[in-house]
């Protein structure tokens, strides 16, 4: 077996900010994995709020055996952006073996199209409302804060897009003052969920705190490891397949956060369609779905995912699975 690895930048459509900084093209790894002439592959977002880096990732990729199973690589790498492109490669390359699809081998349903949020950059109030304004067509808006002076943001985009539901994405920005503060008006805003609020070192907060609306678990949930450490503190989990270190992982984090009674949000690192194809089959009937990095670049993949009216379409077989 032959794993290769290859770095690729997408260029985005426009200056994309959160609460960490901002950036102006989307760095990834493509792996791609053959074996007897047949060739799958993968895309991973090396991220550094994990301590990860386009180098690290690379080499902890070429650091693996000559061999192995999609099984085996489970211990052989943590979870995390390495294991993900290697475990969605070897999927694609299983299901072009076997010549079916990958919800097929995984036993899942026939996938379909399911909505997704669109982010709107962390800027000024005004600009935020006027980027709100442009995408008031869209269902589901999210709002990327993290500031102690976010209301304004809030209240900008609101006006901006008055019918899109919104959910909030705080990474990690806020204080246990700022989200008390900011709680109570969430709800007369329409806000339907707050993601990742504090740092995930100092969650601990978050227990006995009120939650208007649903608290959702994205830098404290990686993987079904993390479920314990969540309990009395979220209501949701943030699923994102660089996370989980994969799709076999992904599906399983799913049904045990599910059975736990969480609901599951789908999220995605910025990345290409190649990158979103695996996790389309995580977010069938997920509370929430987040799956818009192609949107937010200016170039794609040949074959990119279908986004419509109705929401983001699994992929074709000629791009993934």
């Amino acid at each position: 077996m032959k794993v290769t690895v290859t770095p690729d930048v997408f260029k985005l459509a426009q200056v994309f900010t959160i609460s960490r900084g901002s950036r102006t093209e989307a760095k990834v790894l493509t792996v791609k994995v053959e074996k007897d002439g047949v060739t799958g592959w993968g895309e991973c977002v090396p991220y550094a709020r994990y301590n990860e880096t386009l180098e690290s990732v690379t080499a902890e990729i070429e650091g693996l055996p000559a061999d192995f199973t999609r099984d085996e690589l489970q211990s052989l790498l943590p979870a995390g952006a390495a294991r993900n492109a290697v475990d969605c490669a070897l999927w694609d390359l299983e299901a072009k073996q076997a010549g079916k699809r990958v919800w097929e081998l995984a036993g899942l349903e026939a996938p379909g199209p399911e909505i997704t949020a669109y982010t709107l950059s962390l800027d000024t109030p005004e600009a935020m409302q006027k980027q709100a304004a442009e995408n008031a067509f869209r269902p589901l808006l999210k709002i990327k804060l993290g500031t102690p002076d976010d209301m304004p943001r809030l209240e900008a985009v609101r006006a901006g897009a008055p019918e899109s539901k919104i959910i909030i994405d705080a990474n990690e920005g806020w204080s246990a003052e700022v989200y008390a503060d900011l709680a109570p008006h969430l709800v007369r805003l329409g806000v339907e969920l707050v993601e990742q609020p504090l740092p995930a070192g100092e969650d601990d907060a978050l227990i006995g705190m009120d939650r208007p609306v649903p608290v959702c678990a994205d830098e404290s949930c990686h993987d079904r490891e993390s479920l314990p450490k969540l309990k009395g503190k979220y209501d949701v989990v943030n699923i994102k397949l660089d996370k989980t270190g994969g799709l076999t992982e992904a599906l399983k984090l799913r049904d045990e956060a599910l059975a736990q009674g969480y609901d599951v949000m789908v999220g995605c690192m910025v990345g290409s369609s190649l990158a979103m194809a695996p996790a389309t089959l995580v977010a069938q009937s997920a509370a929430v779905t987040d799956l818009d990095g192609p949107l937010l670049l200016a170039e794609d993949r040949d074959e990119p995912l279908t986004f419509d009216a109705a929401g983001v379409h699994p992929p074709k077989a000629e791009l993934w699975g």
